[in-house]
């Protein structure tokens, strides 16, 4: 089975900054949105990026409307459907709206896990990065979350 998943900006820019970008590696494909793109691109693309393989895509011009959410979580969230896809986001807004239409999402936090779970990471680093998120980015996450992520390396 092919693991694919779609990126809003959250993700590229929350584990760019704790150097853990490689972990969306553990994707089989995917998927970045123009937009999403443009948005990365507007506070300078991450040199890890280019490190990752990874497809530009263009989103339906026909896109879920919600004025809580702004292009490039609409942009993903329509590329996740079309191409029923994992979405990536860190934005509760869009999670829920991509929940709403059936898509599953995993944040970067759950990103960390997976990495885990596919032998990217020992525990010691998957937890390490998970505190980093909290403490060391522009990512807002409480402290219940890391410890639930945490938990889930546990159960895996």
């Amino acid at each position: 089975m092919t693991l694919a998943a779609v990126s809003d900006a959250g993700p590229l820019i929350h584990l760019a900054e704790v150097d853990s970008l490689e972990l969306l590696g553990v994707f089989d494909k995917l998927l970045v949105p123009e937009t999403v793109y443009r948005e990365v691109d507007a506070g300078g693309v991450p040199d890890a990026l280019a490190d990752l393989s990874y497809e530009l895509v263009r989103a339906a011009e026909e896109q879920p409307v919600t004025d809580t959410l702004d292009d490039g979580e609409r942009a993903a969230i329509a590329v996740a459907v079309r191409e029923e896809t994992v979405l990536l986001t860190d934005d509760s807004a869009a999670r829920e709206a991509a929940s709403d239409l059936s898509v599953e999402v995993r944040g970067s936090i759950g990103v960390v896990v997976l990495g885990y779970g596919r032998g990217r990471l020992d525990r010691d680093e998957a937890v390490a990065r998970m505190r980093s998120l909290h403490r060391e980015t522009s990512l807002f996450v409480t402290e219940a979350v890391v410890e639930r992520g945490i938990q889930m390396l546990d159960e895996q």
